[in-house]
């Protein structure tokens, strides 16, 4: 029997926009090219204010974005050496946090210094663990689409979406919102084939079937023609499979001989106090074509053809935490078991916060 004792919030039963992402991960916070040598950039994980500094030598490293003497960002000040120098009063913090210099004190009068956070560089992306740090060496990096493999072209995006974390992994997880690109896309239908779950993680699978309709150009450049019938549903052959992998995201493509053609990497970083806006960063990479230099000749239309699909996936998600706002709560009735089960992942792995009139993220 549960613990009469125990107050601890249910997490099945709780709001899933009220649950915070959990910390104890790696994530991305900025691009390696958006971080020059010698210079510091600011970012956020939830609440947390973070300052990614590139000494002239030597690795990234990542430091509270708040200097202890007037809580100035020390993203904002000056890189020196192997330190990083507020811009108010010089103070120096090296990459351990410690407050190494004040130039107005003697050196045996040093106050504290600030929080240092874990950090490693893959995949062109600047990787901070925001959590408890005692445990960034046994939790490993994600994999990272296929951006390290020859065979494949990778493009990054990150845009940021005004909504909470969760709806994200939703929205992808759901291929029966296809009715919402049916301008881009044309009249095609998932086929939900079959689910797979464990610890830390779902998946689902999908085909898709045309009715008779225009293949989109870039559809056609990167998996072939399908040929349409007018007067019957066509499969589309390819197999596309879905997973959270707790707190990450992808979506892998393969053919009908069971070769792997497109993969994306996606994970989504809170980067507000109130939890109601996310960073995405991700990766897709797409098989090259046996023709030389064909892949470069697609790339543009391939951008434009992700982009409208991604913007009209970015305003519905934003109508969805609108409404969640107005609200006062979630109130969606959700009736696709495999995300009713991705939702109950996403809270049991996630952290419960105390009810609040916004979800906020720690």
């Amino acid at each position: 029997m549960p613990d009469p004792t125990n107050s601890s919030p249910d997490p099945l039963k709780t709001d899933l926009r009220r649950v915070d992402i959990n910390p104890d991960f790696w994530y991305p916070l900025a691009w390696l090219k958006d971080l020059k040598r010698g210079k510091t950039i600011g970012r956020r994980f939830g609440r947390h204010p973070i300052a990614l500094v590139r000494p002239a030598e030597g690795s990234v490293f990542a430091l509270e974005d708040r200097c202890a003497h007037r809580q100035v960002p020390l993203s904002l000040g000056k890189v020196s050496g192997e330190a990083v120098q507020c811009c108010y009063h010089g103070w120096a913090y090296g990459r351990s946090g410690r407050c190494i210099d004040v130039p107005y004190l003697g050196k045996g009068k040093l106050p504290n210094g600030v929080r240092t956070y874990p950090c490693r560089e893959a995949g062109g992306m600047i990787f901070v663990f925001p959590g408890d740090a005692a445990k960034a060496e046994s939790v490993p990096l994600p994999p990272l689409a296929q951006v390290d493999n020859p065979a494949f072209k990778t493009r990054h995006f990150s845009p940021v979406v005004k909504c909470h974390y969760t709806f994200m992994h939703e929205n992808l997880m759901d291929m029966n919102h296809q009715f919402l690109h049916r301008r881009q896309m044309g009249q095609i239908k998932a086929r939900f084939l079959g689910q797979d779950a464990g610890e830390g993680f779902i998946e689902a699978r999908y085909s898709f079937a045309r009715s008779g309709n225009q293949q989109p150009l870039a559809e056609r450049l990167i998996f072939g023609k399908h040929h349409d019938d007018p007067g019957r549903e066509q499969p589309v052959e390819e197999i596309v499979s879905i997973r959270t992998t707790y707190p990450y995201q992808s979506l892998k493509i393969h053919d009908k001989d069971g070769d792997l053609i497109m993969e994306l990497f996606s994970v989504y970083v809170p980067n507000s106090v109130d939890g109601a806006s996310t960073q995405t960063f991700g990766l897709l990479s797409v098989l090259r074509p046996k023709t030389p230099f064909l892949i470069d000749v697609i790339w543009p239309a391939l951008g434009i053809f992700t982009n409208r699909i991604f913007e009209e996936d970015r305003e519905i998600m934003e109508l969805e935490q609108a409404a969640w706002r107005d609200l006062g709560g979630d109130h969606n009735v959700e009736v696709f078991p495999i995300v009713r089960k991705l939702r109950d992942l996403l809270k049991v792995e996630g952290i419960v916060r105390e009810q609040s009139a916004d979800p906020v993220v720690v």
